[in-house]
């Protein structure tokens, strides 16, 4: 991220990114110690998915308060809006590398709360102290990348960290499968975070500072020097001089702008046409990328798979594997088609994909609880006379009743004696739950026995597989690409925080949705949010593939229309 916006890669970057750090493998140790935060950003974004299903079992109150589920996952996401703030000071004042170390703190604490909280509040703890760090290494990660990398190489260096990102949300999946029959589950889950924090921190306190923050603050040979380890002999003085002359020209701005505050900013950009047409175009790539219920899929994964039928928590973490495995990949997708395709066409593309895909499962979840298997009086009074679901007993029309009615009641399970045979509703409590596995039998809490639950999973799998490469990367290009250098920073902060914000209503509302309009609903109304963001994508959104950015102003000065022909001259881009 340089000046706010995130610098893009091609292929032929890769091939020269190889080769320069084959030659200077410092540039590839600077990249990879930041990249840490990336990884670290991945994981504890993505390992809660599989650790909330063991504390639900540790703690009863979880596993009966739908908001308490939600607060523990999303407390890590309101805690990133606020780091995200405190680091694009902190990133200003004290330094980049100072800005990591203090992620690194954060993320060290937050794992260590987690492993050993003994109540579920002391966990909400802990993933505020996680969000705190998420938030600030978000930013930093690829800001320190992009200000300590040979610029021919930049972009590819940068997209590391993405790429880490994604990794980390992948190996927070294995951890999880890897610590299902381990004694403290899910406080190894959560607490392995503290190591690549601590790894991270020891490399960070070896390396430099970057130089660019070197150069603006004064410290100029400081910069020197380091600008010596990264390029070539013959080029330092050249990079010096690049550094002078951007730093010179950020500060004449900022002369320009005076010492205004925030306020006053804000309503400076919005009453210029441009920066204020390009916050409508930044601003909804953001909030549709969340309100098509991506997060859902990676904080809630294997829940959402245990609602087609899967009832084995090992089970549902080793399926979600999939979806985190294909996010992965989708990232590299991105890379190879974002410059050739365009970022408007791929995000429309993907958005009609997804809409597709969601509407489908939609179908899944409704047919899989119109079939669930039936509830057995019998079965139920003889699986355990004095512990039947109140609801159950005191039902007018009992003999309907079948699994999805029994789980929709309060504190009721489901005792299935296999497939599609009656099962017994029961109270949901740990020893009933214990007496029923020890029948081997399946106990459902969240899902039904379902034939074809396999279906959910492929149609997640094809959701991500469109989502990735369109929705999942090009709004942040478009955001990098959209704003003036002036408005650059501001716009780009908007715009994150509209993400952030939107990820939270999103991973604060998923659980209650469901109890309220069932999974087919919710993923129904995710379908309708993704249609109403496919259509602001239509009317705001400008196509900025290869377009400088002085093109980009003078576009958005003279309004985009997807009805015309938009042009740019080059007698206007210099206007």
């Amino acid at each position: 991220m340089v000046d706010g916006g995130i610098v893009k890669a091609d292929k032929a970057q890769f091939t020269e990114c190889f080769q320069v750090t084959w030659k200077t493998p410092y540039i590839m140790k600077l990249a990879l110690s930041a990249g840490i935060g990336g990884l670290l950003f991945g994981y504890d974004t993505g390992v809660i998915s599989g650790a909330l299903l063991y504390i639900r079992e540790d703690f009863e109150i979880v596993e009966k308060t739908t908001w308490l589920k939600e607060l523990i996952v999303s407390m890590a996401v309101a805690g990133a809006i606020i780091g995200a703030a405190i680091g694009g000071w902190m990133n200003d004042k004290y330094g980049r590398r100072i800005s990591l170390l203090a992620a690194d703190v954060l993320f060290f604490i937050g794992a260590i709360v987690m492993a050993i909280a003994p109540e579920p509040w002391v966990i909400v703890l802990g993933r505020v102290f996680v969000g705190l760090g998420v938030g600030m290494a978000s930013m930093t990660g690829p800001l320190y990348i992009s200000e300590a990398s040979p610029h021919r190489i930049r972009g590819a260096l940068v997209s590391m960290n993405g790429l880490l990102i994604t990794g980390g949300q992948f190996l927070s999946y294995c951890i999880n499968l890897a610590f299902t029959r381990v004694p403290g589950t899910w406080r190894w889950m959560l607490g392995v975070a503290g190591a690549p924090a601590v790894i991270q921190f020891v490399l960070m306190l070896s390396l430099p500072e970057s130089p660019r923050w070197l150069y603006r603050n004064g410290r100029t040979e400081e910069a020197r020097s380091i600008l010596e380890k990264i390029y070539p002999s013959e080029e330092v003085e050249r990079e010096m001089q690049v550094l002078k002359t951007s730093t010179e020209e950020e500060k004449e701005q900022e002369g320009s702008i005076g010492s205004s505050n925030v306020f006053s900013e804000l309503g400076k950009a919005w009453k210029s046409d441009v920066v204020r047409r390009a916050l409508y175009a930044g601003v909804a790539v953001q909030v549709a990328q969340q309100f098509v219920g991506i997060n859902t899929v990676m904080y809630y994964s294997p829940t959402i798979i245990q609602f087609a039928g899967f009832a084995s928590n090992s089970t549902a973490m080793a399926l979600s594997l999939i979806t985190s495995g294909l996010n992965a990949v989708g990232s590299i997708v991105s890379i190879c088609f974002v410059d050739r395709y365009g970022r408007r066409r791929l995000m429309m593309l993907s958005m009609a994909g997804i809409i597709s895909c969601l509407v489908l499962l939609s179908v899944v979840f409704y047919q899989a609880a119109s079939s669930a298997p039936p509830v057995s009086s019998a079965v139920t009074t003889n699986f355990s006379p004095n512990a039947t679901c109140m609801a159950y007993t005191q039902a007018p029309d009992a003999s309907s009743w079948n699994c999805m009615s029994c789980l929709q009641a309060t504190d009721c399970a489901f005792c299935s004696t296999g497939g599609s045979a009656a099962g017994a509703c029961v109270a949901a409590s740990d020893s009933l739950r214990s007496m029923c596995r020890a029948e081997k039998q399946t106990w459902y809490t969240e899902g039904c026995p379902s034939k074809i639950g396999f279906l959910a999973v492929i149609f997640m799998g094809l959701y991500i597989i469109l989502y990735s490469p369109g929705m999942g990367s090009c709004p942040w290009i478009v955001n990098s690409e959209i704003y003036p250098l002036r408005f650059r920073g501001l716009g780009g902060g908007i715009a994150a925080m509209a993400n952030w914000s939107s990820n939270l209503i999103v991973s604060m509302t998923f659980l209650t949705m469901i109890e309220a309009l069932g999974s087919a609903g919710t993923f129904l109304l995710f379908a309708g949010f993704s249609f109403l963001g496919l259509v602001a994508i239509f009317f705001l959104v400008p196509e900025t593939k290869g377009l400088p950015f002085d093109e980009v102003e003078t576009l958005l000065q003279k309004g985009f229309s997807p009805f015309k022909k938009n042009e740019v001259s080059k007698d206007d881009g210099q206007s």
